[in-house]
């Protein structure tokens, strides 16, 4: 029999909720993100934005269709959303990004109109399709392009919800990373050095760490692309 909730003691220490609240919390459906970076829907708009009181409530606004996830329409309450989705609200003209802070934790912030029709991709595989190239991306998403210009590690930026590639940073020394684990993570930092699966870089007050590179999402060139934290 399949669990249509979770414990929440026993939810992953990326998910930004009350632990003692209540003690079960929905189970997000099977999708692109695993439990580590992703969570249900139910959770953004009921416990982090508080704009529903009960999953009941959740439920209404989402049938209102009143809720986006990457431009398109959800219905469902336990979709799974992670890390670099973009929720958007049109009633309201509201949207925002699912972040990692510094603790770890999965996190909302506000972004604007322009940034939520882009999405930040990170390339985790590659295979060649005939003449072209099919590049799986974090998120589950899969594009085809003609130029072999892309490599495993690299970020692209794709227009939603048409997944037109619309820029590319690559994975490269003076690169901006976001760190997605280790001791660092949700440190923003720029890419000194990168050796085998060793990787140095430097965060905003200049100091030197190393980590391993899967740990790397690239945001930018020399700095930030787009918005990953509060101002």
């Amino acid at each position: 029999m399949v669990k249509n909730h979770l414990k929440r003691l026993a939810t992953n220490k990326s998910w930004a909720l009350k632990r003692k609240e209540n003690k079960y919390i929905t189970k997000p459906n099977p999708g692109a993100h695993s439990l580590k970076y992703g969570f249900p829907i139910v959770m953004a708009i009921r416990d982090m934005l508080k704009l529903a009181r009960t999953r009941k409530e959740t439920r209404d606004i989402m049938f209102k269709k009143n809720v986006m996830v990457d431009q398109k329409k959800r219905f469902d309450h336990k979709h799974n959303v992670g890390l670099m989705d973009i929720i958007s609200f049109p009633s309201i003209k509201k949207s925002y990004r699912i972040v990692l802070n510094k603790k770890g934790k999965l996190n909302l912030i506000e972004i604007d109109e322009k940034e939520s029709k882009s999405k930040i991709e990170k390339i985790v595989g590659k295979t060649a399709k005939g003449k072209q190239f099919q590049l799986n991306l974090f998120d589950g998403r899969n594009v085809l392009v003609d130029k072999n210009d892309y490599k495993v590690n690299d970020t692209i930026i794709i227009e939603l919800p048409k997944q037109k590639i619309i820029q590319h940073f690559k994975f490269e020394k003076k690169a901006s990373i976001l760190l997605t684990g280790g001791r660092h993570i949700g440190t923003v930092g720029v890419v000194e050095s990168i050796e085998g699966d060793k990787l140095v870089f430097k965060n905003d007050k200049n100091e030197i760490f190393e980590t391993v590179k899967e740990h790397a999402y690239v945001i930018g060139k020399e700095k930030p692309f787009v918005k990953i934290k509060n101002e």
